[in-house]
């Protein structure tokens, strides 16, 4: 049974990037990497990543501190309430909608990451088209890494 309150990630995947807590994408990912980090079970992720960072920044948060109120065992509840009352952009909900999907819709970037997505595509999953943003290729990474056949 996975435990989402110290989650293995050597046993299995984050959430998806995709995933939504108040709003945000990414933080349901980002609560599970950091706690995963906290019992030492975060496998081959890594906390924070670009993509977390991406969360934070948006959300005017110190990954630090993220990290340290995870530590306490908060819930998700009360890790979104945390992370509205610290947030330094008080974002509308509106806001918070626009941004999450922008990063939903987020290409691999420069061509060198693109090169990277592709390499990993290929040999993942030849003959796909039909993944494009960096959200579809993590859902496929965790996917095959954890024994599924694309």
């Amino acid at each position: 049974m996975i435990s989402y309150h110290t989650p293995d990630l050597t046993q299995h995947p984050p959430r998806s990037a995709r995933v939504r807590l108040g709003g945000y994408v990414m933080l349901p990912r980002s609560l599970d990497k950091a706690r995963a980090k906290v019992v030492g079970k975060l496998g081959d992720y890594a906390f924070p990543n670009p993509m977390d960072k991406y969360l934070f920044e948006f959300a005017g948060i110190d990954a630090d501190s993220f990290f340290e109120a995870v530590k306490s065992g908060k819930s998700d509840t009360e890790m979104l309430a945390w992370t509205k009352e610290r947030s330094t952009t008080n974002r509308a909900a509106w806001e918070i909608a626009a941004w999450s999907s922008w990063l939903e819709a987020l290409s691999p970037g420069d061509a060198r990451r693109h090169g990277i997505y592709g390499e990993r595509i290929s040999k993942h999953a030849p003959g796909r088209e039909d993944i494009h943003t960096s959200m579809e290729w993590l859902d496929l990474d965790d996917y095959v890494t954890f024994g599924g056949r694309a």
